[in-house]
């Protein structure tokens, strides 16, 4: 045989009929194993000889229901998007999951390199596979509501920051955006399952997720009421330009110093980006 794993009786391949997205080989998958514990990995990530191990180390607590890994960008240097998407991944797993994690709750552990705990799985599995979206089964956000499910089940979820697993981001604006509205629309609906949750997590999750939410709307008003200053008076709205100028560059001048790399002051691009293409969408 030529395929290596194929042949490592330790390896196990399940074959589906057909493409039936990747909530529903998760769970044939579960449903199959028979470990303690269960790591997803996506097919375009590629984990460190030791995330395995750091992983299963998070996960001897019983309360630990799921954890996460630091995610990179494999393809990094290919353009300028996915140095940016590298910077703006590194912020959202060591500023906000790790500030989630510090309280006991990750709000979401992501999909391309996570590990749950199989008992605590069995128990959510059902309500993964029949989540309804507008009236049809979901297909989008399944990190994000598995996250969900196990906080609700009474379970901690936790961020490794030294498990590492690198993974490949879009390279085109395009494939970015697309994958933006994705996120988006699972980050507001899942938002309001995750509601009912607040009160019995720390104070500071609920400051967390109104930012998460109000702080996008909060921008785009601000956007807004400065283009209508400009189209209304024909007089630049320097206060708001100022504003979000200040706010970015502290953002990346923190980044910068915790990170010691002087390459997360580009960040401040992603303002621009954010600006004139996401808040839109």
């Amino acid at each position: 045989c030529n395929d290596h794993y194929a042949c490592d009786p330790r390896f196990r391949f399940i074959l589906m009929p057909k493409n039936v997205g990747k909530r529903k080989a998760q769970i044939v998958a579960i449903r199959e194993s028979s470990g303690d514990l269960v790591l997803n990995v996506d097919s375009d990530t590629t984990i460190a000889p030791d995330v395995v191990t750091k992983l299963a180390l998070k996960m001897y607590s019983p309360a630990v229901g799921a954890a996460m890994g630091q995610l990179t960008a494999s393809n990094r240097s290919d353009t300028w998007l996915t140095r940016l998407i590298d910077m703006e991944y590194w912020l959202a797993c060591n500023e906000e999951r790790a500030a989630q994690a510090r309280f006991g709750a990750v709000m979401c552990c992501c999909g391309p390199c996570a590990m749950y705990r199989r008992s605590a799985l069995l128990l959510l599995l059902d309500k993964y596979e029949t989540q309804l979206f507008r009236g049809r089964p979901s297909d989008f956000g399944e990190d994000r509501h598995l996250t969900i499910l196990m906080l609700n089940a009474g379970f901690r979820t936790e961020y490794v920051p030294d498990a590492i697993a690198a993974t490949v981001v879009p390279n085109s604006m395009g494939a970015y955006l697309r994958q933006q509205l994705r996120w988006a629309r699972s980050t507001f609906r899942d938002t309001l399952l995750a509601l009912r949750l607040l009160p019995g997590l720390d104070r500071y999750l609920t400051l967390d997720v109104i930012g998460q939410n109000l702080g996008p709307l909060l921008l785009a008003l601000s956007v807004l009421t400065g283009l209508a200053q400009l189209a209304l008076t024909a007089t630049v709205p320097w206060s708001t330009i100022l504003m979000i100028a200040s706010m970015t560059m502290v953002r990346c001048g923190v980044a910068a110093f915790r990170a010691r790399e002087l390459r997360f002051l580009g960040f401040s691009l992603h303002t621009l980006l954010n600006v004139a293409l996401l808040l839109p969408l």
